[in-house]
């Protein structure tokens, strides 16, 4: 009898030429656009010099901060790219500062992709396709196809690793634009891995985007995952930035008497730098299985109260502009919003953004 072992091998050879058949080739005569060349919003302090033309944090806080938060601000979360165009087919051309990672709770895309949006003919913010990365250069269409017309886009970078160079690429005979970043000023979330964007699928899933869009405002992210500590070395680089929001979401991290400890000086911090910029305290999410854990239950309960006790005597003190965010209803009620029972899904950040949103359009007024 013979082996079926060279059929086998003759047919995952046909099948692996079937699969990079389907891989869209590179059209003949496209026009690489470098972002770096017009700008990117929820780029802080672009006037401050840094190692890394995508970092979160300028060179100078190296020295400052803890070695992990300097080494995951290195990360380009809550950083996008906008630009308009009438190109009926998009390409992205970008270097990884590491290659293509993905954590037991988040996607390679999430974590190391590029996530595109468009406008519609009404205005809204519209998903419209992402890049899948397999190694540490990325080459790859975004979008073939797309409806004829000028709309504006914009690109989201990846949220768990750092970016060396961007280009996007579009047919020479199309009109292309990079905007620069908005004038108006950024709401700016300091946090954890939450905010840091674990486990969104995609870049644009997160919260701390999801609002941007909603709100049609720049927003910044200062998510260090595990390492949302208000502490007052990160603090020293939030008040150069002219905010029109600071909101502090760093309880995941930290326990009821590290609240008590730093959460005053932090917002002190803030407030003598910036007398008029509102401030925003977060309860954190209670994790869906505290019905059934009593002592985690404790544990969010008493971080919660712990936040009320510095919110309360901040304004005995005479602290004002400043808001609180309660965290029962982070995640909703049916326990069915996280990826491992404390990192949000895309459904958990919709609903987180869901409850921000009304608080955030209070304060920012009309």
């Amino acid at each position: 009898m013979k082996s079926a072992l060279p059929r086998l091998f003759l047919f995952a050879l046909v099948l692996l030429g079937s699969v990079r058949a389907a891989e869209p080739a590179e059209p003949p005569g496209l026009v690489w656009h470098r972002a770096a060349d017009w700008g990117v919003e929820g780029r802080a302090l672009p006037e401050r010099e840094r190692l890394r033309w995508f970092d979160r944090l300028p060179a100078a806080a190296q020295t400052r901060v803890t070695d992990e938060v300097w080494k995951l601000s290195r990360d380009s979360a809550g950083m996008l790219v906008r630009f308009r165009t009438d190109a009926t087919t998009l390409w992205a051309d970008y270097t990884l500062l590491r290659g293509p990672n993905a954590g037991t709770n988040q996607t390679a895309i999430g974590a190391s992709g590029l996530d595109l949006y468009a406008r519609d003919a009404a205005g809204r913010w519209r998903w419209v396709g992402v890049t899948r990365p397999a190694s540490q250069h990325v080459r790859q269409e975004l979008v073939s196809g797309l409806a004829p017309g000028s709309r504006e886009y914009a690109l989201y970078l990846p949220l768990r690793n750092g970016v060396e160079e961007l280009f996007i690429g579009a047919p020479a005979d199309a009109k292309f634009e990079g905007l620069p970043p908005r004038a108006a000023k950024p709401i700016v979330f300091y946090g954890t891995s939450i905010t840091h964007g674990a486990s969104a699928s995609r870049p644009g899933m997160t919260h701390v985007a999801i609002l941007g869009r909603r709100l049609d405002r720049p927003v910044m992210n200062f998510g260090f995952s595990g390492n949302g500590h208000m502490d007052a070395a990160v603090g020293e680089f939030l008040t150069p930035i002219d905010a029109a929001i600071y909101v502090i979401d760093c309880l995941p991290n930290m326990n009821a008497a590290s609240v008590r400890e730093k959460c005053p000086p932090l917002v002190r911090q803030l407030r003598a730098a910036r007398p008029d910029t509102p401030i925003v305290l977060v309860e954190d999410r209670r994790k869906p299985n505290v019905w059934i854990l009593p002592e985690r239950d404790r544990f969010h309960s008493e971080n919660h109260a712990a936040l009320r006790e510095c919110f309360d005597a901040l304004q005995r003190e005479g602290v004002t502009g400043l808001y609180y965010l309660p965290g029962d209803d982070l995640l909703g009620d049916d326990g069915e919003a996280t990826t491992d029972g404390s990192h949000p899904s895309d459904l958990g950040f919709v609903r987180q953004a869901d409850v921000f949103e009304p608080l955030l359009r209070k304060i920012l007024g009309p």
